[in-house]
């Protein structure tokens, strides 16, 4: 059985609010591709990963492109939380792994009922859509190895252990670039001594410099994931360490939640 502690949101979560949602939560395996949200159909259910990691994905057929990825950091299914009920995007898993799910009814009604879940499901809809908006930014601006260097953070942020499964091919689509380049910036990654490139799976070796390769575009949204939800990447500890020198935490959430 997973466990609601496996994932940030829920663990986040005051008891009494826990203990409201524990009743409707399904516990699920998500294996590779699993749809977790269809394009332009109602959201069903949504999804508190304890495991994986799921790919939002926009655009069409040859011309996909990926906008966010969500781990047990977060949740699928923020159109439920911004009631906006479906939209053009596809979700999936691209990391095969469990998760907790719960019907759109069953989640909205506890937030109408209950607006501390509410407060805190929306916070984090907030920090994916900076998530979002930061990756539309790298697509636009960022060389590939920046690019390159900022997913693989943020898989391993996401993920027990330093290996994560993943073919070039898949990072090619998801990068939107020929898988050519995806080979020749991992070799390039190898040979600075971040990652160890084999067969379906990519090492972390050192996350230092892939921070640096993949500064400015790595950190932003990490920060604000951080400020608004608590929730911590696996970073060096210089981007908390910038946060906590210009706001208090805990204050900004008390202030949000006021």
């Amino acid at each position: 059985m997973n466990r609601p502690q496996e994932n940030h949101l829920l663990s986040s979560l005051c008891q009494t609010d826990l203990q409201a949602l524990l009743p409707y939560l399904e516990a699920v395996d998500l294996p590779l591709r699993y749809p977790l949200e269809i394009p332009h159909k109602p959201v069903c259910h949504a999804y508190f990963l304890t495991s994986g990691i799921g790919s939002v994905v926009g655009g069409s057929g040859d011309h996909d492109m990926e906008a966010g990825i969500v781990g047990r950091d977060g949740m699928t299914g923020t159109a439920i939380v911004l009631i906006a009920s479906q939209g053009p995007n596809k979700t999936c898993m691209q990391i095969a792994g469990r998760g907790l799910r719960i019907m759109a009814a069953q989640l909205f009604g506890e937030m109408e009922k209950r607006p501390t879940i509410r407060h805190c499901l929306l916070r984090y809809a907030f920090a994916f859509h900076v998530q979002i908006t930061q990756t539309l930014v790298a697509n636009s601006r960022a060389k590939l190895d920046a690019r390159l260097a900022r997913w693989l953070l943020m898989a391993h942020d996401r993920l027990d252990g330093d290996t994560i499964t993943l073919t070039h091919e898949f990072l090619s689509r998801m990068l939107g670039v020929r898988r050519a380049g995806i080979t020749t910036t991992v070799r390039c990654l190898q040979d600075q001594g971040c990652v160890r490139a084999h067969s379906g799976f990519i090492t972390i070796i050192d996350r230092a410099p892939l921070e640096r390769i993949a500064a400015p575009y790595y950190g932003i949204p990490e920060r604000e994931q951080l400020r608004l939800t608590g929730w911590e990447s696996r970073n060096s500890g210089e981007l908390i360490h910038k946060l906590h020198e210009t706001t208090s935490l805990k204050s900004t959430i008390a202030d949000i939640s006021s």
